[in-house]
C-alpha cells in the first residue's frame, strides 16, 4: 500500500469532498438579513442627516442599504464552502464600478455599508452594531463642528483706471481679514474681475462690508464654498 500522499490528494481529501450544504436555517438567514436591513436603514438616515454636499442623491443612499444586504448575502453564501468562496472571489474580481463618487465622504459610507454586511454575514453582530453606533456618533459630532474661519470666495469688479485705488484697498483687506490668496484675475476691456479666497467669521464680516463700501468698486460677490475651486 502506497502511504505517500501528494499535495493534490491532500487538497482533494480536505476540500473537494466537502458537501455543498449550508447548516444555516431559514430563521438564521432571515435574522441576518433583517439586522442588515435595519443597520442599512440606519446608515441611510445618518447619510441623509450628515449630508453637506451640493446635491443630495437619494438613489445613492438607497444603494447603501442594498449594498449592506447584498454583502451579507454573499458572505452567508461563501462562508460554508471554501471552493465556492474562491469561485465567488474570482467572479467578483471582474466586476468594475464606473460610477464616480462626487464627495469623498461617500466612500466612507460605501465602506461602512460593506463592513456591516461582512460582519453580519459572518455572524459578528456585536461588531456591526457597536461599530455602526460609534461611526454614526463620530460623523454627527464632526459634521456639527463649525470652523471659526469659514472659507469664502470674494469676487470684486472694478475699473482698470482705478488700479491704484484698488491696490490700496487690497492691502487694507489683507490687514483686516485673513487673506488666503488670489484665485483668478479676469480682465475684459476696461473691467477687471478678481476672485480672492478669504476666511471670515461674524466679526470680520462687518469689517468686510465697510471695506467694500468704496466708490471705485463696481460690484462685489461673496460665495461660500467647500475649498475646491477650478479657475
Amino acid at each position: 500500500m502506497n502511504s505517500q500522499i501528494n499535495f493534490q490528494d491532500f487538497f482533494k481529501n480536505q476540500y473537494l469532498d466537502v458537501e455543498f450544504t449550508n447548516n444555516l436555517s431559514v430563521g438564521d438567514i432571515l435574522a441576518v438579513l433583517t439586522l442588515s436591513l435595519l443597520l442599512g436603514l440606519f446608515i441611510f438616515y445618518i447619510y441623509k442627516k450628515t449630508f453637506k454636499g451640493v446635491l443630495y442623491t437619494q438613489s445613492f443612499n438607497i444603494s447603501l442599504v442594498m449594498v449592506t444586504l447584498v454583502t451579507a448575502l454573499i458572505i452567508l453564501t461563501i462562508s460554508s464552502n471554501l471552493i465556492l468562496s474562491l469561485g465567488m472571489v474570482g467572479a467578483l474580481s471582474i466586476v468594475r464600478f464606473r460610477t464616480a463618487l462626487k464627495d469623498p465622504i461617500d466612500i466612507v459610507f460605501m465602506f461602512w455599508a460593506i463592513a456591516v454586511g461582512v460582519a453580519n454575514g459572518a455572524a459578528f453582530f456585536s461588531i456591526s452594531i457597536i461599530g455602526s453606533i460609534f461611526i454614526a456618533a463620530t460623523l454627527l459630532v464632526m459634521t456639527k463642528y463649525k470652523t471659526i474661519n469659514s472659507p469664502f470666495l470674494l469676487v470684486i469688479n472694478y475699473n482698470t483706471d482705478d488700479e491704484s485705488y484698488f491696490e490700496t484697498y487690497l492691502q487694507e483687506l489683507k490687514n483686516t481679514i485673513k487673506f488666503s490668496g488670489i484665485k483668478s484675475k479676469i480682465q475684459n476691456n476696461d473691467m477687471v474681475e478678481l476672485t480672492i479666497e478669504i476666511r471670515l467669521n461674524d466679526k470680520t464680516m462687518t469689517k468686510l462690508n465697510q471695506l467694500n463700501d468704496k466708490d471705485f468698486i463696481k460690484k462685489t460677490s461673496l460665495i461660500s464654498y467647500s475649498g475646491d475651486y477650478v479657475s
